[in-house]
């Protein structure tokens, strides 16, 4: 019997690791003789940089960046041989501030472009960006910022050579333009202590930004999907370095041919923190789902909505780890969420084999 176990990070809580070895070790508590294996993963945020390195090995690199608050901090990304990957929430992420330090008016994505910056002086020519997870909403004006100031002679965007030469991608499942109401400012700006004001002014801001940029290059890329991800950092990467927008999931899906390794499986266990019928937009459990062929996968989350649609959908089980009544401040408890883990894999996974 083979098992595949391949849960996203529950936020807060455990990392795509932790929880693929609670349930892991629930498999083998009712399966002893079962081939497990562990596949971290990640869409583009929380661990991305991490699932990468699981599959494809490299070394971590550490540098000295500017956090939003352009306080010195350590951050790493992943270099191997002449790729690199880079998940933005390690310079610029939401997680680096305190909850009354959080203001997009002045959170920059500086270090995210030093991050890139270091990344292309060590070798690297193709770059997979991580969108998730970040502080800012400067439509990436500082990661613009930092790689001028580090590249361009005379301080200009156009005297840059050395980028040319490199291939850009950006791993995300948003797929929200830049401005409007379905735009970064309105849709991503309050979560990071925007204020409705704030949200009018960032959404202008970025406006007026793309408009010199359109005129600038000749072209447009505001509106793409995927523009709005980051806080904009997603618009400066298609525009300023005509990156590639790939799903996440299905890109590290890919380079680790997770269809291959799942052929052979009887059982695949996917989750997330929460499930619902968002999850079908793309987010890491449907990529697991798209890949897996004729094989079942349970769906695990510490909350679930939208069961039936989640269950229309393909996934052979849909169940949620947390028992009724739980307080959420006791469900976050890293040995509870292992625990009830373990418990609803025990469940679940007979459930299943025995149909």
């Amino acid at each position: 019997m083979k098992v595949i176990v391949a849960i996203d990070s529950f936020k807060g809580c455990l990392t795509s690791k932790e929880a693929n070895g609670a349930a892991a070790e629930g498999i083998r508590s009712v399966f002893p003789e079962a081939e497990v294996v562990e596949v971290p993963v990640s869409d583009g945020g929380e661990g991305y940089m991490e699932a990468f390195h699981a599959a494809v090995g490299g070394q971590l690199e550490e540098v000295t960046v500017r956090d939003p608050l352009m306080r010195l901090i350590t951050a790493k990304y992943l270099l191997h041989n002449e790729m690199a990957v880079i998940e933005i929430a390690k310079a610029s992420g939401l997680t680096l501030l305190a909850k009354e330090e959080r203001n997009p008016m002045v959170a920059t994505s500086y270090g995210t472009g030093q991050l890139v910056a270091d990344a292309v002086r060590k070798g690297a020519r193709q770059i997979i960006i991580g969108l998730g997870g970040s502080a800012t909403s400067d439509a990436g004006v500082g990661m613009l910022r930092a790689l001028i100031d580090t590249f361009a002679r005379h301080g200009r965007w156009d005297d840059i050579e050395v980028l040319k030469d490199v291939s850009f991608t950006i791993a995300s499942d948003v797929k929200n333009p830049l401005c409007g109401e379905n735009g970064a400012a309105h849709v991503f700006a309050p979560q990071k202590g925007a204020t409705p004001e704030m949200v009018l002014t960032l959404d202008e801001r970025a406006r007026k930004f793309a408009e010199v940029s359109a005129r600038h290059f000749g072209y447009d890329r505001s509106e793409m999907a995927g523009a709005g991800a980051a806080g904009g950092l997603g618009y400066a990467f298609l525009q300023y370095l005509d990156a590639k927008c790939i799903s996440g999931i299905q890109l590290l899906l890919d380079t680790i041919r997770f269809k291959e390794m799942v052929k052979d499986a009887d059982l695949i266990i996917t989750g997330e923190g929460s499930a619902d019928r968002q999850t079908l937009m793309g987010k890491l459990p449907v990529g697991i789902l798209e890949q897996a062929g004729k094989v079942p996968v349970c769906l695990i989350a510490g909350k679930i909505s939208d069961r039936e649609e989640l269950l229309k959908a393909g996934f052979a089980n849909v169940a949620c780890i947390n028992p009724p009544g739980i307080a959420l401040e006791e469900a976050m408890k890293q040995e509870v969420a292992k625990e009830n883990i373990r418990h609803t894999i025990v469940t679940t996974s007979t459930s299943i084999m025995s149909r």
